[in-house]
């Protein structure tokens, strides 16, 4: 084989990026690992909320079936407490439980 006579091209491709390419790709990759971190964060609240949400709701309507039972309505104005019995004045409910 015939030694060359030109000396070996060395690539002019670089091999690395510059230093501030180097740190602003750090610089948002550790934001977006802090942005991943707090959206973890935020849906775990928002789970806990929305289980304790449905644990008001579950209260609410247990309060609801106890108004029901005790006053024959649930209709009650939660300003003052007072209840708003129907206007015929004959409660379907209070009439099944007398004529029992």
């Amino acid at each position: 084989m015939a030694k060359r006579k030109t000396p070996k091209v060395e690539s002019l491709r670089p091999e690395k990026i510059t230093d501030e390419q180097l740190k602003t790709s750090r610089e948002v990759i550790k934001s977006m690992n802090i942005a991943t971190a707090d959206l973890g964060a935020i849906e775990i609240r928002k789970h806990e909320l929305l289980h304790h949400f449905k644990l008001m709701q579950e209260t609410l309507t247990k309060l609801q079936h106890e108004f029901k039972q005790q006053y024959g309505t649930d209709n009650i104005n939660i300003a003052d407490g007072t209840i708003k019995y129907n206007e015929d004045g004959d409660d379907k409910d209070n009439k099944k439980d007398n004529d029992r």
